[in-house]
């Protein structure tokens, strides 16, 4: 099935180069694969995956070794973000 996967602010640099000039790509994923194992395979640090969100809900840490996803759903991940 096929999933658009987002990556914000720094973690698009772990996107492959032909698509980091946006920020998202379409991934063909296993019904069964867990939100972890869809992003392992990007290598993100862990501390650095911090907001993840599957169509604008988000996903507690606790949850993203078991969530599953659907066909046509989005997975958007954000690092950690400081501001003053």
């Amino acid at each position: 099935m096929r999933i658009t996967f987002k990556l914000f602010a720094s973690l698009t640099d772990y996107l492959p180069p032909e698509v980091r000039p946006g920020n998202q790509m379409t991934l063909e994923v296993a019904p069964t694969q867990s939100i972890s194992q869809i992003i392992a395979p990007f290598r993100l640090p862990p501390d650095m995956v911090h907001l993840v969100l599957v169509n604008g809900r988000y996903i507690a840490p606790a949850a993203r070794a078991t969530t599953t996803l659907h066909e046509g759903d989005a997975l958007a991940i954000w690092p950690p973000i400081a501001g003053g």
